[in-house]
């Protein structure tokens, strides 16, 4: 149970909260509010965290069940997780294996209720970005989560305005419809360009072919249309990024693909 709540008749409750002391109020650099989903199979533990995190302008959502969590996470594209370890179907740290599998950038926080060293290298050598020890103070657990979104913004991508971005070596001006990779220009088409800006401005995110071909041509996937893939492969040639182990522009089967946005 998280520490820091009353308890009154056996029943945990929010201490209430003045928003205009609050320093805790959190948003990404574009004004909106950051996506956190909890799976945790304590359903009380998971409310009450919840409740917290929305009180700081974080919106919550929650799963209750490990063998769910990985479809949930591709559905709803989080901009972190917070994950227990012992879960029912599929336990944290298998999760945490196959999201970084998937060539997942995904930020994750890891809970347990195991204080043992060996979980805690464990869960960090799954590739998670921390790893608590539960119980936890939620201003703790907030704090943790503010510094892991505030590194990961930072790291990840750099809008010098609405129309540029910049991922290490790689600059992309939509403007000028210009990309630089170091001091190479690079010379795309402009179904090319459409494609890379696309999957650039939803760096991290495993984009489905169907909601690719939908931004660029306004169609459904059949299933069929290989043409998206032909154009990632030239994308990739392109940026040098190789088509075997790509690290750049990377293959999420059977869903889609997925733009890292370190490495550059």
């Amino acid at each position: 149970m998280l520490r820091g709540y009353e308890m009154r008749s056996s029943k945990p409750v929010i201490p209430k909260l003045n928003p205009d002391l609050e320093p805790d109020v959190m948003q990404n650099p574009a004004g909106q509010a950051y996506r956190v989903l909890i799976v945790e199979d304590d359903v009380e533990l998971a409310r009450l965290t919840a409740e917290y995190l929305e009180k700081r302008n974080i919106k919550v959502s929650i799963e209750h069940r490990g063998d769910e969590a990985l479809a949930r996470i591709a559905r709803e594209q989080p901009n972190l997780v917070v994950l227990d370890v012992m879960l029912p179907g599929m336990d944290g740290f298998d999760i945490c294996r196959e999201l970084r599998n998937q060539g997942s950038d995904l930020p994750i926080v890891m809970l347990t209720a195991r204080d043992e060293d060996i979980d805690q290298v464990l869960g960090l050598e799954m590739g998670a970005d921390d790893y608590l020890a539960k119980p936890v103070q939620p201003r703790v657990l907030l704090a943790h989560i503010k510094a892991i979104l505030r590194r990961s913004t930072s790291q990840d991508k750099i809008v010098s305005d609405g129309d540029s971005l910049q991922f290490g070596q790689l600059r992309i001006s939509k403007i000028s419809r210009e990309v630089k990779l170091g001091n190479d220009n690079i010379d795309l088409t402009t179904a090319e360009f459409d494609l890379l800006w696309l999957l650039a401005t939803n760096a991290g995110r495993v984009l489905p072919r169907n909601e690719i071909l939908k931004s660029l041509r306004g169609l459904d996937y059949d299933g069929i249309d290989r043409s998206i893939d032909s154009r990632v492969s030239r994308l990739r040639r392109k940026l040098g990024d190789d088509a075997i182990a790509s690290a750049h522009i990377k293959t999420v089967r059977p869903h889609g693909y997925l733009f890292s946005p370190t490495g550059w």
